[in-house]
């Protein structure tokens, strides 16, 4: 049986072009998820240096990052995904990688972005990415992630358009913030807010720091 990690990528290889349109103006009436992403771009400008937009997909929100300033450039799991991007926003570097082994120098990264990428993977293996995650960011640099709040998870036979196997995993705002810290990240900030639009449960917003001394 294909383990979670090949029904992802082939479920979003899948789903790319619809998954893209989709998408493509979500930013635009989410204030409170603008917001995060403004006072992470702040954070990592004043850092300076590149910033990796892990699980990127097709590559909306690494071109808001770039509007704002960063220096940004994206990694996917999904070729299809990745391919999406590139013809979507030609002038950005995208990259098909995982965030269990990432193809990034040591502590090269002002800061990564996990934007609802971490939801297909069960929360006991979050250390392995919070780990890469830590190993990739400069000290001082800052890590966002997003997430779906909640303690459980669904599977997803169909959507956009298409037939899928994705299990979508949500998670508690503490447990998270505890992950963080095992894995060497200080907390800054979070925000949880109501379900917007389609939404179905509560989304959150955590964004923690590598110190920059041991």
């Amino acid at each position: 049986m294909a383990s979670h990690v090949d029904t992802t990528r082939a479920s979003y290889d899948t789903v790319a072009a619809e998954y893209a349109d989709l998408l493509r103006s979500e930013l635009e009436n989410k204030p409170l998820d603008r917001a995060m992403l403004a006072a992470f771009a702040e954070h990592v400008r004043a850092s300076g240096g590149p910033v990796a937009d892990l699980g990127c997909g097709p590559g909306q929100v690494t071109a808001h990052l770039e509007a704002l300033g960063v220096d940004a450039f994206g990694v996917d799991l999904s070729p299809g995904m990745v391919a999406v991007a590139r013809r979507d926003h030609p002038h950005l570097r995208f990259e098909v990688g995982s965030m269990a082994a990432l193809g990034i120098k040591d502590a090269s990264l002002a800061g990564a972005l996990a934007w609802y990428s971490t939801v297909h993977t069960p929360v006991d293996e979050l250390p392995l990415f919070f780990s890469e995650f830590h190993r990739v960011l400069a000290p001082g640099g800052h890590l966002l992630i997003a997430f779906k709040v909640g303690d459980d998870h669904v599977h997803l036979a169909h959507a956009y358009g298409h037939d899928l196997d994705l299990e979508v995993h949500r998670f508690p705002p503490d447990r998270v913030a505890e992950l963080l810290r095992a894995a060497g990240l200080v907390e800054v900030a979070r925000l949880v807010r109501e379900a917007d639009g389609w939404e179905k449960t509560p989304q959150a917003f955590v964004l923690a720091r590598k110190p920059e001394g041991p």
